[in-house]
């Protein structure tokens, strides 16, 4: 009998497995958009309030999102993003500008815009040794030192 396989570790299926359901998508954006208690975060998307609970619980068990009380009488919180939770920016752009270009149209319906000076915002992938910009047809991919150790491991 041929043992099986290991599955190969994927980041991608990583990554679904931690925020792959369009609530908790939109409950980032929210978070991102300064929107962070319940009460608000539940209005705003109109989702149940078990499904919030469900995904908001989710996201602090992954370490994105943190728990933080912001009144005591009667103890309520509100959610913050972690460091791990704002690495989640770039991809949420990614997909923004993704439904920008097939959905809405040529007619965005929220443009970004850099704080400072209101410029509207890019997303543009560069080589960091080149600093060139890199389409998507010009990307490859290679076994990683994470895909190395893994079979290490499943060898043992």
């Amino acid at each position: 009998m041929v043992p099986a396989m290991a599955p190969v570790p994927c980041s991608i299926a990583a990554t679904l497995d931690a925020v792959g359901d369009r609530w908790t998508l939109l409950i980032l954006r929210d978070l991102f958009r300064g929107v962070r208690r319940f009460e608000e975060i539940q209005r705003d998307l109109g989702i149940a309030r078990n499904l919030l609970t469900e995904r908001l619980q989710r996201l602090v068990e992954h370490g994105i999102v943190d728990r933080v009380p912001y009144q005591e009488r009667p103890l309520r919180h509100e959610y913050r993003l972690t460091h791990k939770g704002t690495d989640l920016s770039p991809s949420l752009v990614a997909l923004m500008r993704w439904g920008d270009r097939w959905y809405a149209h040529d007619r965005p319906p929220t443009l970004l815009i850099h704080d400072s000076c209101g410029t509207p915002l890019d997303q543009v992938v560069t080589c960091p040794s080149c600093d060139e910009p890199v389409l998507p047809h010009h990307i490859r991919s290679r076994p990683g030192p994470g895909l190395r150790r893994e079979i290490a491991l499943v060898g043992t």
